[in-house]
């Protein structure tokens, strides 16, 4: 049963933005992530925000990429800013981490939605 469900994918060029959003039923006062990965490759975290609303990056979006959420829409949203094709990826929410930061990895998440596709052209 899926329970998180992403939108706002889609193709740009380098520069360019896009905000994702997450509508996440009874989760979004949780800690929730986003997490991308890229065709052959590890999948990887972007952003966390906690129940208090403290949030943590990955270096290579800090700066560029901001995880918010509103809870009274059950929506989490990861605004996207200066693109780059190595953003390339399918990007993942996710939902009732224990541990709400990047480093800690997708594995301590227990709730996923099914991803929507990010494609940064030069």
């Amino acid at each position: 049963q899926v329970q998180l469900v992403e939108s706002g994918g889609g193709s740009v060029q380098a520069g360019g933005s896009l905000r994702l959003s997450c509508v996440a039923p009874g989760h979004s006062r949780n800690c929730m992530g986003w997490f991308r990965q890229a065709p052959g490759k590890e999948r990887e975290g972007v952003a966390t925000i906690d129940s208090d609303g403290s949030t943590n990056y990955a270096a290579s979006v800090k700066g560029r990429f901001t995880i918010s959420k509103d809870n009274a829409k059950n929506t989490l949203y990861l605004q996207m800013l200066n693109l780059k094709p190595d953003d390339t990826a399918t990007y993942y929410c996710a939902a009732e981490g224990w541990d709400c930061t990047v480093a800690a990895g997708g594995d301590n998440f227990g709730y996923w939605g099914q991803g929507t596709q990010v494609t940064v052209s030069s």
